[in-house]
């Protein structure tokens, strides 16, 4: 039986972690299906975290049961004149809140690389 996790995003810019409104942010399947797609508020967070369907807590309880216990996403940040940003494989669990930092660097700094998107891939969980 399916539980429910969540995905929540903040997105900023500099390390002083400065807040970005209105950041474009989709939640994908690893497969490409579209789950979610929100805008980021002014405190740069999406308004409610994402519910996405995941296995049930205790299908996984036993080692060697074959069944992961997590489900896997893709999440994709946009902002006009700001480095585009794929968080790859991100693992939402059941019942928890996962939050996706989003460091959005300001094009201006890199101007020659106007279609580069950064790529932040996630390796599974040694469970």
């Amino acid at each position: 039986m399916p539980s429910t996790g969540y995905i929540q995003v903040r997105a900023y810019t500099s390390t002083a972690r400065v807040p970005l409104e209105n950041v474009a942010v989709s939640v994908r399947t690893p497969q490409g299906q579209l789950l979610a797609a929100r805008l980021t508020d002014r405190s740069g967070m999406l308004d409610a975290p994402i519910p996405i369907s995941v296995p049930d807590r205790s299908a996984s309880t036993e080692p060697g049961s074959g069944v992961i216990p997590f489900t896997q996403v893709n999440i994709f940040a946009r902002k006009e004149r700001f480095e585009q940003i794929e968080a790859e494989n991100v693992q939402v669990f059941p019942g928890i809140v996962t939050t996706q930092n989003l460091e959005m660097i300001p094009l201006a700094e890199f101007p020659g690389e106007w279609n580069k998107a950064e790529i932040f891939d996630t390796p599974p969980q040694n469970l």
